[in-house]
C-alpha cells in the first residue's frame, strides 16, 4: 500500500525538488549580477526531470547509515535524489567585466519557476486531498 502511495507522489516530489534547486540557482545568478567574471548558470528542467524519473524507477536508492558516509553520485538534489547538471547560460549581449547575468532574463526565469513551483504544490495538495477523501469515504 505504501509503495503505491509513494509511486503516486513520485513525479510531483521529483518535480518540486528540481524546481527548488533551479530557484536556488536563479537566485544565485541574481545575487551575483554585479560580480565580475561571474557566469550565469541554469538547468534543463525537462531533461533533469526525465533523468530523475528514470533513476527512480531503477535500483533502490542508497541509504547513509552513518554521518561519515558520502552521498551517492546523483543524490545531491535532496530527499528524492533528483539533481540536474548545471549548464552555463549564453548571454545575448556580453558585458565588459565578463559577467553573463542578464537581469531581465533572470527575473523572468525566476518568476516563471516560482509560479510553476506553486502550481506543483497546488497539484500535490489536490492529489493528497483526493486520497484523503477516498480513505475517509
Amino acid at each position: 500500500m505504501i509503495g503505491k502511495l509513494d509511486q503516486a507522489m513520485q513525479f510531483n516530489e521529483a518535480a518540486l525538488s528540481l524546481r527548488g534547486q533551479r530557484q536556488q540557482v536563479l537566485a544565485s545568478n541574481i545575487a551575483n549580477a554585479d560580480t565580475p567574471n561571474y557566469k550565469a548558470r541554469d538547468m534543463d528542467f525537462s531533461k533533469a526531470l526525465q533523468g530523475a524519473m528514470s533513476r527512480s524507477t531503477g535500483a533502490p536508492a542508497l541509504t547513509a547509515t552513518a554521518p561519515n558516509h558520502l552521498a551517492a553520485s546523483g543524490s545531491v538534489g535532496g530527499s528524492s535524489g533528483a539533481s540536474a547538471p548545471l549548464m552555463y547560460r549564453k548571454p545575448l549581449q556580453g558585458s565588459i567585466d565578463g559577467n553573463t547575468v542578464e537581469m531581465d532574463t533572470e527575473r523572468n526565469q525566476f518568476a516563471d519557476n516560482a509560479i510553476r513551483y506553486e502550481a506543483g504544490l497546488t497539484m500535490i495538495s489536490g492529489q493528497i486531498k483526493g486520497l484523503l477523501a477516498a480513505i475517509q469515504g
